[in-house]
């Protein structure tokens, strides 16, 4: 059994949402989960993990500064362990836009950063216009009317493949050093 860390930056709630099931995948497969958020990240011991896993969502193009502070601050240990990144982005949404070779949000990142994590997956978000401000709203369907997505004002889609969620949750199980 290992005791493995889940840890993610969610803007609306949908990389929580996808951390919590890849918590319940790992486990029924009789290891320890700890899902929590950057914003806590401070009251974990970091060391005491044998496996780390970090999901982010893309907002405005970026992943959160936060989470990529985090992997400046904690680089040695991350690559000490086994470990993993997910990315949670509405353009997943695409079939060729949708593996981590093929996701330009996931690219961008790992060009930013000097972690190389030793698995990633890429997931598609969930579109909620209701839950949006009113400049996001407005952003997002000026993006959707560019990218040929839906556009209105009341839609609600979740684009996130389940199967494709449960298949990193084992493959994060079978993860070793």
């Amino acid at each position: 059994m290992a005791k493995i860390l889940i840890l993610y930056s969610s803007t609306l709630g949908q990389t929580r949402k996808i951390g919590d099931r890849l918590r319940q995948v790992i486990e029924q497969q009789g290891h320890e989960i700890t899902l929590v958020s950057v914003d806590d990240e401070s009251q974990v011991e970091l060391q005491s993990f044998d496996k780390i896993v970090i999901g982010a969502s893309i907002h405005y193009g970026k992943h959160s500064p936060k989470i990529i502070n985090f992997i400046k601050r904690n680089k040695l240990l991350l690559d000490s362990k086994p470990n993993a990144f997910f990315s949670v982005n509405i353009v997943a949404r695409k079939p060729d836009k949708n593996q981590p070779d093929t996701n330009p949000y996931l690219r961008k990142f790992l060009k930013q950063i000097t972690w190389n994590p030793r698995k990633l997956a890429v997931f598609a978000g969930k579109l909620e216009y209701p839950k949006y401000s009113f400049f996001d709203r407005l952003m997002i369907r000026l993006i959707m009317l560019i990218t040929k997505g839906p556009t209105d004002p009341n839609t609600v889609i979740e684009y996130t493949d389940w199967q494709q969620v449960d298949a990193f949750g084992r493959v994060i199980t079978e993860m070793s050093l």
